[in-house]
């Protein structure tokens, strides 16, 4: 009987003869009455200056930004309102009111002042229909101080240690000028020292306490015994420290108690300060011996405020850190531990009185881009003893006596870190550990092509178990070779220190993951987890080229792999440090560096190379287009325009001919000078590049005069560069390898040779059995090439396999992370990252995440994923500033997620176009 029912005030048409109905009708009001009246838009991750997290740092211009989320698609931001309160007061100091706009980034707020306790804001929204979000959580402002008011000190003037001017190669090493400049260097500008200075808080309740610190090199900061940083290392971030010196920021108040107080700071040598020592060094300079400056603020419940600051009040000590050097390693003795030193109370009188130092030139800046820290750990995976009958071999082999205790263990990741031990022994007692990537015939760990001698040594204080690891070395390694020691449960007949725990310490710069990538191959999963723990692995304070043997700044790889971290990682933050660097790095007659910093030089043919030097006009670019952040372009504009023009100077007839070339190129030979391509080719093509993009920066900058000069140079240097590298009758250019047809392509300047010039690369692919033969530069701009000529069946089959070239070959091989070299038997480093431009290709291509042409800032999209060969499925995702973007697609439907303030055209494999808002949505085929 069909009736009609009320239940809960709803009325239902029923048959009550079939009782389902009825509780289905019931489920149903019930899940009606669970959702709400209408949309909930709710902000989150709140950022300013390009941080995040709960309190930023803030020194100039104030910018603030959100994300935002929706349980309803197509939802958006009509309006927002922002509120800025004292920390402390909790008084408003500036109210926007409700201001009718979209944006939810780049949002700019009005000056603040330096005050105790700093600031916090909040943001609410209102959404499609006029509702208005709950107020946000709020994010804390500290707004740094003029200047710190402190003074630099340490053990020891860089005039009394009689340190060496200028920067020296490793090439110096054995000329005597060399030795003689460093013969009378004091020892203790070397050494590792620990100061102290302990104080009385004056006040009542304290309700706020900040810390402006820097310790160079590096350093660790304890108050009253507790470390200050969660697993932070290597602070502050490295710099050109002639030009730039950073300093952080950290809010201390559970640190400090009422009555008396002690801090104590750890210093060591870091790339300020690097002296050869008897270990392995790749270049030895020094910008003063380990010196500290420090500035203590604390705020009390009553408005009054106290200030400590460094001067020559301090007292110091020889710290257990007994050698140090970021690239020879670190050896530290246990019984020269004074653990009641950093607490209060504690006699000092036998420390040493510190003396001021000149400290370094640079600029104090506070540090914003994210610290280095430890990041992940991992245990040992296998282990074996090195044979006995090995042992001299192995010491051979490796240029060290090899203690007969020795084993070895394989932790299973290559990474940059340091190993973390715990041991129980007798004071007096030593463990040594050699880190290495590979290992010898004889199983002992292999540094011949790494930088050796690197290693560990940790002297017992001999009481209960210790922990340990090292605060100022690092490496690039898999292996840890032990001597001195025994693992736990093993024979013991010598009475070794035995060692229950074994760790290694993967240490990366903290900005955050963003990304997620998977496919049906297994081949190219792997291979992004290859880049993704190289790109780890090298990224420190810079982007190194690897984490053992030279742990240098190399620019190339920067832009060539840029895609790649912009997809993978929140490089908001990071990106800025590293063009700041290329600034503070940049020549008085423009020319920029292969490495910035620059701590050495290698000579003008390594020095000076367009492809790395552009990276300065290219990665603003990059990073303008993913994040729509112009100030990049805009600030350096100076020096990106100084650069170019640099490269004008040294142009003949619009050709420039210096430089690497496609560095690292593929053929029958060990890989290094670019052998396939004409070095000119590759260096005028990105001259080609730069005078483009000067062109938009002076546009973006108002310059109207430059970008006609910009725009006139770059149409002259391209006719330049078809009259000299174009060649008609084989309708190729240069040599006609992959690079030299996939440049000129890539930049479409081929003209109506366009479809000609693709059939002579296809053909010389062909030609080298569908393998590429591209190098370190020549990557990037064939696989973009391919891509963009809807040749990606081709790049496929190319990439497809287990043999070299080739990606697959290094996981034959073992590898963990991309090789330097395609064959990586052939290379010195296991840990490159400057390889992995087809990360671009799995984000971009297969996943199909771009952004709509002409737009920037990754807020109107095209979602294009693409099955070619046998592939099934493909998902991934990548975080922009508006949220996250995901996209799943395999051979039945495809389901894109779209954060809220974001829009996206989706194109599926069957050829169908939606036009779709922020939401959920999957589309069948």
């Amino acid at each position: 009987r069909t009736e009609l029912v009320r239940f809960l005030g709803v009325r239902f048409l029923v048959d009550t003869n079939d009782m389902r109905t009825v509780t289905t009708a019931a489920a149903i009001v019930l899940l009606a009455l669970a959702l709400p009246l209408h949309a909930t838009l709710t902000v989150t991750r709140l950022g300013c200056n390009r941080q995040s997290g709960d309190e930023a740092v803030v020194q100039g211009d104030i910018t603030v930004g959100w994300q935002l989320t929706s349980d309803t698609d197509g939802d958006r931001q009509t309006a927002y309102r922002i509120t800025v309160r004292g920390a402390i007061g909790g008084e408003t100091v500036y109210d926007s009111g409700r201001q009718e706009s979209g944006e939810s980034q780049h949002i700019q707020l009005p000056a603040l002042d330096c005050r105790p306790g700093g600031y916090c804001w909040q943001v609410c929204v209102w959404d499609a229909d006029g509702q208005p979000s709950p107020w946000s959580t709020t994010q804390r402002l500290r707004i740094v101080p003029p200047t710190l008011g402190a003074r630099w000190i340490g053990a020891i003037t860089r005039t009394d240690a009689h340190l060496p001017e200028g920067r020296w190669s490793n090439g110096d090493f054995k000329k005597e000028e060399f030795t003689q400049a460093w013969a009378g260097v004091d020892s203790l500008s070397s050494r590792s020292i620990t100061a102290r200075r302990e104080f009385t808080a004056t006040g009542p309740a304290i309700a706020d306490a900040v810390v402006y610190v820097s310790g160079l090199g590096h350093y660790e900061l304890s108050i009253n015994g507790h470390t200050v940083g969660d697993d932070i290392v290597f602070a502050p971030l490295w710099s050109e420290y002639d030009k730039t010196v950073y300093y952080n920021t950290y809010d201390v108040t559970d640190y400090i108690t009422a009555g008396d107080n002690a801090m104590a700071v750890l210093l060591g040598n870091g790339f300020f300060n690097v002296q050869r020592g008897k270990r392995y060094s790749k270049l030895q300079t020094s910008y003063g011996a380990p010196q500290l400056l420090l500035r203590l603020d604390i705020t009390y419940t009553d408005g009054t405020t106290q200030t400590i600051v460094s001067d020559t009040d301090w007292r110091y000590t020889l710290s257990p850190v007994t050698f140090n050097s970021i690239y020879g390693g670190e050896s530290y003795d246990a019984r020269l531990e004074q653990p009641r030193a950093l607490l209060p109370g504690y006699d000092d009188t036998g420390w040493t009185q510190v003396v001021a130092t000149e400290g370094p030139q640079g600029t104090l800046t506070p540090q914003t881009a994210p610290p280095v820290k430890i990041m992940e750990r991992y245990d040992i995976k296998t282990w074996s003893y090195i044979i006995a009958d090995s042992i001299e071999a192995a010491s051979k082999r490796t240029k060290r006596v090899i203690d007969p205790s020795a084993f070895v263990c394989d932790m299973g990741q290559n990474l940059a870190g340091f190993p973390e031990l715990t041991v129980t022994g007798h004071a007096g007692q030593t463990v040594t550990i050699i880190p290495g990537e590979n290992l010898t015939q004889q199983g002992a760990c292999e540094q011949r092509q790494t930088g050796r001698q690197h290693y560990y040594e940790y002297t017992l204080r001999g009481d209960t178990a210790e922990t340990w690891h090292p605060r100022f070395a690092y490496y690039g390694y898999r292996y840890l070779q032990v001597e001195g020691a025994v693992l736990e449960g093993e024979p013991n007949p010598d009475g070794l220190p035995v060692i229950s725990g074994l760790n290694s310490c993967f240490v990366y710069n903290a900005a955050d993951e963003v990304s997620t990538f998977e496919c049906s191959n297994t081949l190219f999963t792997q291979t992004h987890r290859l880049i993704e723990r190289a790109e780890r692995s090298n990224m420190q304070a810079v982007l190194t080229d690897c984490p053992h043997r030279e742990k240098l700044g190399w620019l190339e790889q920067d832009h060539l792999c840029g895609p790649s971290l912009l997809f993978n990682y929140d490089m908001t933050a990071y990106v800025p440090k590293v063009i700041r660097d290329i600034t503070d790095t940049q020549k008085p007659d423009g020319m920029v560096p292969t490495i910035a910093p620059q701590y050495v030089s290698f000579g003008n043919l390594f020095d000076d190379s367009p492809e790395w030097g552009s990276t300065l006009i290219i990665l603003p670019f990059m990073y303008y287009e993913h994040y729509g952040d112009p100030t990049l372009i805009t600030d350096n504009y100076d020096a990106m325009r100084r650069y170019v023009d640099y490269l004008t100077q040294r142009a003949d007839s619009g050709i420039v001919s210096h430089g690497l070339g496609d560095w690292y190129d593929y053929g029958p030979w060990r890989a290094g000078f670019s052998r396939n391509t004409p070095v000119p080719l590759v260096a005028t093509a990105h001259y080609i590049m730069d005078l483009r993009y000067m062109a938009q920066a002076a546009r973006m900058t108002g310059n109207t005069d430059d970008e006609a000069h910009y725009l006139q140079m770059a149409d002259d240097v391209t006719q330049a560069f078809n009259s000299t590298f174009y060649r008609p009758d084989s309708c190729r250019y240069g040599s006609g390898s992959q690079t030299s047809n996939a440049l000129p392509l890539f930049l479409d300047i081929c003209g109506d040779n366009r479809q000609r010039v693709l059939r002579s690369l296809t053909d010389d692919i062909a030609a080298h059995g569908n393998r590429l033969t591209t190098g370190d530069v020549g990557n990037r701009y064939l696989f973009r090439t391919l891509a963009d000529n809807d040749l990606n069946e081709l790049l496929y089959t190319m990439l497809n396999h287990y043999e070299t070239p080739g990606y697959g070959f290094q996981l034959t091989c073992g590898a963990t992370t991309l090789t330097e070299q395609w064959d990586p038997r052939n290379g010195s480093s296991w840990n490159h990252f400057m390889m992995g431009q087809i990360d671009e290709w799995l984000f971009r291509t297969l996943a199909g995440i771009k952004q709509q042409p002409g737009t920037n800032g990754m807020r109107h999209l095209v979602i294009q994923p693409t099955l070619v060969g046998d592939l099934q499925w493909v998902e991934a995702s990548t975080q922009t500033l508006y949220g996250n973007v995901r996209v799943r697609c395999d051979s039945h439907s495809t389901t894109v997620t779209i954060p809220v303030g974001c829009d996206a055209t989706v194109i599926t494999p069957d050829g169908n176009s939606h036009d779709i808002g922020s939401g959920c949505y999957t589309f069948s085929y």
